[in-house]
């Protein structure tokens, strides 16, 4: 049976000048931000009573129909949405997902369908929170946006005995929108997973490794590349997986 990680409680945000200030100068210094879990919990406003219901729709995810190296370790659902000023989040029809080969030399190029998210798991407050989050933030590093495209990407990397699972499979990149919002689901039975961010040179500004669940990677998608290591499990005879939800942020003419 897959165990759940506990429902999530808030906390309130009593840091000096409040720690969004902090992780705002850090986006604006370095192009990127990791938060811990305690961290994120101090700036996410709302409240995370459905958490273990929203993790569980991690478990019906489509294979990843599209992958040009033909493994079959990744899962996946995708969402489009639109987030104005005034913080309403409203779901578009559903559509392609598509990166240029500039951004994603591996599967970019094509139109890209996979299975919708989940009417109910959109609908949870935890993705809403996080959704919200991530509009706040950015928001405040681009003022002039009145309006966001959201894609909603739920990935599952299932690592096996003789085929580690690739969280990036294209390597080092960019995703080719303005910001990106990354907060782990779960963390089963395996190792590595660890984020690398690096400047157009090529040269690793930094690393960390979401190991909670709500540890959140925060990008600057036009100043820094990002990748992630293979994960592979701790222990072969047991399903081994890491669980994420990736937000992209593009600005939206409307």
């Amino acid at each position: 049976m897959t165990r759940h990680p506990p429902a999530i409680e808030p906390l309130e945000d009593h840091s000096p000048g409040g720690g969004l200030r902090g992780t705002l100068r850090e986006l604006q210094d370095r192009g990127f931000a990791f938060l811990s879990r305690a961290d994120a919990l101090q700036q996410l406003t709302g409240d995370f009573p459905d958490w273990e219901a929203f993790a569980a729709s991690w478990d019906d995810l489509g294979i990843d129909e599209h992958m040009a190296d033909h493994g079959r370790y990744r899962r996946r659902r995708h969402g489009v949405f639109t987030a104005g000023r005034e913080g309403a989040l409203t779901r578009l029809p559903d559509a392609p997902h598509f990166q240029d080969l500039e951004y994603n030399r591996l599967n970019g190029g094509v139109d890209r369908s996979f299975l919708p998210v989940e009417a109910s798991a959109a609908a949870t407050e935890s993705f809403g929170c996080l959704a919200r989050y991530g509009q706040r933030l950015f928001g405040a590093l681009a003022p002039d946006v009145g309006h966001w495209l959201v894609e909603a990407h739920q990935f599952r990397i299932e690592a096996r005995p003789g085929e580690h699972g690739q969280p990036t499979p294209e390597g080092v990149h960019r995703d080719g929108v303005d910001f990106v919002l990354v907060a782990l689901v779960r963390r089963v039975n395996i190792q590595s997973g660890t984020t690398t961010i690096h400047d157009a040179e090529g040269e690793e500004l930094g690393e960390f490794t979401l190991t909670h669940p709500l540890d959140l990677a925060l990008v600057d998608d036009t100043r820094v590349w990002h990748g992630v290591t293979a994960v592979e499990p701790l222990d072969p005879a047991v399903p081994a997986y890491r669980d994420v939800l990736v937000l992209t942020y593009r600005r939206r003419d409307v």
